[in-house]
Formats: C-alpha cells, structure tokens, sequence
C-alpha cells in the first residue's frame, strides 16, 4: 500500500478558493478506494469550515514549535476526517500567521505563513513517526517541502526512501520575496543551492526552488505541460522547466460527477440525460424567467461563469459583444467578480442591450447550476487555463463549450467537424478578437442546424472526466515516483 502524504494550502470542503482545493479534496477522497494511505495537511484558517466534520486536538501536537531566524512560532494541531472518506486531515493551527481577513493576503510575513506550513507538514509525520513514500506538494505554497527534506531534515533516516511530487496547478504564481527572507526560513546555510540568477537579483521564488528540488513534477493538463515550458506560458520558469521535462507530466484534473449531473442535480429544474434533451429547453426557460429575459425557442442563450481577470479572456470580449449581440439573436448571462473594469465592462453591456444581457456579480452556487443547465452554449475564451473545470461541466451538461485552444480546455474540447459531424465544441487558436469572433458566428450558425446541434449535445455528454478515471493516471505516476524515479541528492556544505 503507497503512503501519501499530501500538503496543500486549501482543502474542499474546509475551505476554497479555487480549483487547487476541489483537487485536493477529490484526491484525499478516492485515492484511498485504491490501496493508497493518505494523509493531509492545511493550515486552520479563520475561514475555515469547522463544522462540516468534528475536528479533534492532537493530543501529542498541541505545544509544537519551530523557530524562524530570532523568531519562535507556535502552533496547535487538529484534525479531522475529510468527508466522504475515511482520511485524516491535519490542521496546522497558528492563529497569528493563519486567522487573518483572507486565506491568502499581502502582507509581508506572506512568505513565514506557508514555510510554516511546509516545516509543520514534515514535523507532524515526524511525531507521528510515519514515513510517507512520496510527499505530495501543491503550488508555491508547498514547493519548498523538498529542499528542507534535502537540507533541514536529511539527517531523519525516517525520510530516507521519501520522494517528492510537485504538482503545479498555475505556474503564473510563484511566491516571490526579497532574498533576505531566506535566512529567517531556515534556509541561509544553503544559499549556495539556490538558482543563480534569482541571487544575483536579490529575490527568492518559492516556486523555482521546488521545481528545482522535487523528485517529479506534474501540471493539470497535457498541454499545458507542454506550454509552460515556453516563454509564452511559462511566467520565467520556461527554462527550469524545459530543463526537467523528463520529469515533468500532465494530469487532467477530474470532476465530481456526484455534484455536476444534470440527471441528478438539484439546483436545476429539471433533471435531463442525453435521451431527455427536451428537458434541457425547460431548464432555459426556468432559467431565462428566472433572470428576466424573454424566452425564444430559436434564440440561443450563451454563458459564463467566471473570475473577471485578464486570464479569463475578458480582453476578447471587449471589441467584440456589443457588435455579436446587435448582429445576431443571442442572449448572455455572466455571473462572475473580479477586476473592477470588467465588472463595469458587464454592466454597461446589459444597460446597451436589456432583452439579451443579464450580469451578476459575484458567486452564487445554485444560478452557477442553473446556467449550466440552462444555456446553449459556454463561453470560456481564456487567456491560458491549466485545466479549467467549467467546460469539463458544461460537456456534461450539454452546454457547448466556445474555448480557446490552450491547456486543458484544447485536452477536454473535440473541435467540432461539420463534415464527419464529430466533435463537442468550438475552439479557436489565437488568442485574438478575430478567432473568438469567428468561433462564436461558427456555434451559432451550427445551432440553426436543430439535428446537428444535438448530435454535438449527446457527443458531448458522452465525454468522461469523472475522478474514477482520472484517479488511475494518479495512480500509475505515484507508482513511477515511488519505484522507478531515483531520488537525487544535493551536496550540503
């Protein structure tokens, strides 16, 4: 049975931000239905949700301390089951770094808060006395796990056989801070092990350092893998991770088809399968009441839901919306936050056009179902997306993705062919206005088409992204790492 030990910065269903916590969760919860020991660690932050599963001191773990340079930090250990599994989840509680405003913030103690969290990983399989075969890290937030288990801790022969996997789910952020910081986390001994360059420009980049120091590295999609080894997607570490390409694989990331189905969902109105297409029409028109747009048969209804930031594609929009909707009869319903210009940007696209435009901003759970179920088409026109999880749910929801053909939304989304009649959805390649313009008129007209449209529906319904499959590609790259991968080491002076 593989032991994983698995540090992450946030956990579904604890606390969220983003994608990185709906992978972990996910993992925690199937990996062990497949002879895998797991345990996690996160940290106890103030957003945390206690109540979802009682939490329990660690009797032994409730006067831990580490020291950072003259700085001697505190911490608590909890924890709790993940739900729906039987994993233990360890809570690494400090509230003066953890019981802030945000989970993540800008304060200049940032880079302290999750090299806490890397030691504290490492120190609680210590006291537990439990060596992990890999430790699996997650993002900048974790990357440094590696070269303490190099440096700080190689004396613990407890560690001896332990690999390190860094899966990297955006590499566009890297944990940077000033050069100074590495003497107060304990790494001021080893400066010599650093990369070069950052120490001739006076910064330390988290990131960087794990991917130099991990025994594998993995991202979200195959393509993605592939792109973040280019200048283009790869943020300054294009090099570093062309230099360990051998090393570096991509996963697809998995959906919860317990949550995302529309035969079963309960936030819809009504429930539809790939036989029951005629329920999805109804689901438009609940949803198209819902929000107060008049409802047409023939009239198409596009959708987004989305964090309104440049990577998200927004740019695209601009030049392009309000002459799609004067020129053709489609709707748009975005629900979405984020930079404060596009947000604007949204409002005024709805005061130009009332009867096809409405724009809410935030979150909200049961309309993000809903205009998956309700809308004919998706809108995902991204910048770059490691993986993405929208369009994975609007396949199965029937919602014919318009993506751009990067990451995991050109590994997900089968170009549409109109002579062979193949394909899930509609994909364009240069992130320009002219490509999205082009994809857009190309879905819409194919929607006229009633028999083709649906072909396109059923195909995509057809498509599986569920945990239980992708669960095995996990599966087979711990059992590289753990048996086949040789473990390097670094020279300590």
């Amino acid at each position: 049975m593989l032991k994983i030990g698995f540090v992450s910065a946030e956990i579904e269903p604890f606390v969220k931000t983003g994608g990185l916590a709906d992978v972990s969760g996910a993992l925690g919860k199937y990996l062990p239905r497949n002879r895998v020991e797991m345990r996690m660690v996160t940290p106890l932050y103030a957003q945390t949700r206690t109540g979802v599963h009682p939490f329990f001191p660690v009797d032994y773990m409730q006067d831990m301390r580490l020291t950072f340079g003259s700085r001697t930090i505190h911490y608590k250990v909890f924890t709790a089951k993940l739900p729906g599994s039987e994993t233990d989840v360890y809570f690494v509680d400090c509230p003066e770094l953890y019981h802030r405003a945000s989970v993540y913030t800008g304060h200049e103690d940032e880079y302290l808060r999750f090299a806490l969290l890397n030691r504290a990983a490492i120190e609680i399989f210590q006291h537990m006395h439990w060596a992990p075969d890999i430790i699996h890290c997650n993002d900048w937030q974790t990357a440094l796990i590696p070269i303490y288990l190099k440096t700080l801790y190689n004396w613990d022969k407890l560690f001896a056989h332990t690999r390190t996997l860094l899966t990297l789910h955006n590499v566009g952020y890297h944990g940077n801070f000033p050069l100074t910081v590495v003497h107060e986390i304990g790494l001021g001994n080893f400066m010599h092990l650093l990369d070069d360059m950052d120490r001739r420009q006076g910064r330390f980049n988290f990131l960087k350092t794990g991917i130099i120091y991990a025994d594998m590295l993995s991202t979200v999609s195959e393509t993605y893998a592939r792109e973040i080894q280019t200048p283009d997607y790869g943020f300054g570490l294009d090099a570093m991770l062309a230099y360990r390409k051998e090393r570096l694989t991509g996963i697809v990331n998995g959906v919860d088809y317990g949550t995302w189905n529309p035969q079963t969902d309960p936030e819809i109105c009504k429930n539809y399968g790939p036989d029951t297409l005629e329920m999805k029409e109804e689901n438009k028109a609940c949803l198209l009441n819902q929000i107060a747009l008049p409802y047409h048969f023939h009239q198409p209804l596009m959708g987004m839901v989305t964090r309104l930031v440049e990577q998200k594609g927004i740019d695209l929009l601009l030049p392009v919306m309000d002459g799609f909707l004067y020129g053709h009869d489609v709707q748009l319903v975005v629900l979405g936050s984020g930079e404060e210009r596009y947000e604007r940007y949204f409002y005024g696209l709805q005061g130009r056009h009332p009867e096809k435009v409405r724009f809410y901003e935030g979150y909200n759970n049961s309309l993000a179902h809903q205009i998956e179920a309700g809308a004919d088409i998706f809108l995902m026109p991204s910048r770059y997306e490691p993986c993405g999880l929208n369009q994975i749910y609007s396949l199965k929801y029937g919602t014919i993705p318009i993506v751009r053909q990067t990451g995991g939304l050109a590994d997900t989304v089968i170009p549409y062919n109109w002579e062979t009649g193949r394909g899930t959805g509609f994909l364009f390649k240069d992130y320009n206005s002219d490509g999205l313009w082009w994809a857009l008129d190309h879905a819409v007209t194919t929607y006229g088409h009633r028999e083709a449209w649906e072909n396109i529906m059923r195909q995509a319904m057809e498509q599986d992204y569920s945990w239980k499959k992708q669960i095995k590609h996990y599966l087979r790259l711990y059992e590289k790492v753990s048996g086949q991968i040789e473990t390097f080491s670094v020279q300590i002076h």
